[in-house]
């Protein structure tokens, strides 16, 4: 079964422009998924496939005979695990100035992390970042009616509260937060990978993340690094998940994983440009008083992390509840293309998430459960010193807006 992608009707607009369309992101994803959906609905189009080696072959070695035998006549060309063609990019800039076709392409992260095959046609190539399914993408499949007749609309009253133009945000029933809750732990406990997403099986949902664990370590970051061993690595991210949320010290993470500071940052680097991690910077302007180098890191998928610690107990049941739900946080916001940022005083105070918006700050806050609205005094702390636009609380329970002190406090799963 097909479930729409939240950038499939951004493909389908680029369709008409000029320039190559890479669509990159980590295994297992769903680009093939997505550019088949796409492909099936043109006239003139072909689809081919890289892990077919013979047709590789061709195109590595004699790109003008590929284009007779695989592309004349169409009027666009897709062509699925790109990264395997290796120096391919220049066979791509020779297609697209010499025969004005429309180009869309797919790999994984190693397309985008080598530059391989965007080097030579640059400025001619716009490059899409696809993760696994996000909560909205989720919930769209698992229950179709809860997200049309109340998901969409909520979440575009928040969105547009969120950019000032509202005056008031949903406010969520208490029995309807129930329901939802319901679909938000399957996901901040299994996360969003298409496969995982589509099987109802507990077990199985296991046994596809072992897998994409396993194939991700095995088959390409070690791969990239050139490694002789996964141990090292298998360690760093095991460490990672354990601390989820905190500030990274470089020393210590380094000592855990038997690396030193220069294979450290190299493996850290690899882990991000591949769509694994995220390394979120402090959010700064006064050096004396605040945290400002040390990153904190996050998974992009709750699943993933899950794994890498072999922890699936259900969410009412985890004594890292509180990371979850700040893991899953972090996840959404940089599926809705959110840069991301934390703020934290050498006195401790802190606020989870800080966006930065044409220099009108929103402050985030993750909690578990809230019984009323409750405010801590960092947050005060950072609107006395910056300008905030907004101030939200998430939760996975409580759903109110105080005017009096303009802070939104939302069910975490509106992000």
């Amino acid at each position: 079964m097909y479930v729409k992608r939240e950038i499939e009707d951004r493909l389908i607009k680029y369709l008409k422009t000029p320039e190559i369309i890479a669509v990159v992101g980590p295994r297992q994803c769903g680009k093939t998924t997505l550019l088949k959906e796409i492909f099936k609905r043109l006239n003139k189009a072909v689809y081919i496939d890289f892990e077919d080696r013979d047709i590789l072959d061709l195109f590595n070695s004699d790109i003008k005979t590929f284009y007779s035998l695989h592309v004349k006549g169409n009027d666009y060309l897709f062509i699925d695990e790109f990264q395997y063609a290796g120096e391919g990019g220049q066979k791509l800039k020779y297609l697209y100035d010499t025969y004005r076709i429309k180009i869309v392409i797919s790999g994984s992260s190693v397309l985008d992390l080598t530059h391989q095959a965007v080097k030579y046609p640059v400025g001619r190539i716009f490059i899409f970042h696809l993760s696994p399914f996000s909560f909205r993408e989720f919930l769209s499949y698992r229950n179709p009616s809860l997200y049309e007749n109340v998901y969409v609309e909520s979440k575009k009253k928040v969105d547009l509260f969120l950019q000032g133009k509202r005056k008031t945000p949903p406010v969520l029933s208490e029995p309807l937060i129930k329901e939802m809750r319901r679909y938000y732990g399957e996901y901040a406990v299994f996360g969003g990978y298409p496969r995982v997403v589509l099987t109802s099986d507990t077990e199985e949902k296991v046994t596809v993340l072992k897998n994409i664990y396993n194939t991700y370590l095995l088959r390409e970051i070690r791969d990239i690094l050139q490694l002789s061993t996964e141990k090292e690595l298998q360690k760093l991210v095991k460490a990672i998940s354990i601390q989820v949320g905190s500030m990274v010290v470089y020393n210590e993470l380094g000592q855990i994983a038997s690396l030193d500071y220069s294979k450290l940052m190299k493996h850290l680097n690899i882990l991000e440009k591949t769509f694994v991690i995220k390394m979120v910077p402090p959010f700064c302007r006064n050096k004396r008083t605040e945290i400002a180098k040390s990153p904190k890191i996050y998974f992009r998928d709750n699943g993933f992390r899950n794994v890498v610690i072999g922890n699936f107990q259900p969410l009412n049941e985890r004594t890292d509840r509180g990371m979850l739900n700040e893991n899953f946080t972090a996840g959404q916001l940089l599926k809705s293309g959110y840069e991301i940022k934390y703020w934290r005083t050498r006195s401790h105070a802190e606020i989870d998430f800080v966006l930065e918006e044409a220099g009108a700050n929103t402050a985030i806050e993750v909690k578990s459960f809230l019984s009323r609205n409750k405010a801590g005094r960092a947050l005060f702390s950072f609107r006395e010193k910056y300008h905030v636009k907004k101030t939200i609380i998430l939760s996975e329970n409580f759903s109110f807006f105080d005017k009096e002190r303009e802070i939104l406090f939302l069910p975490l799963f509106l992000v």
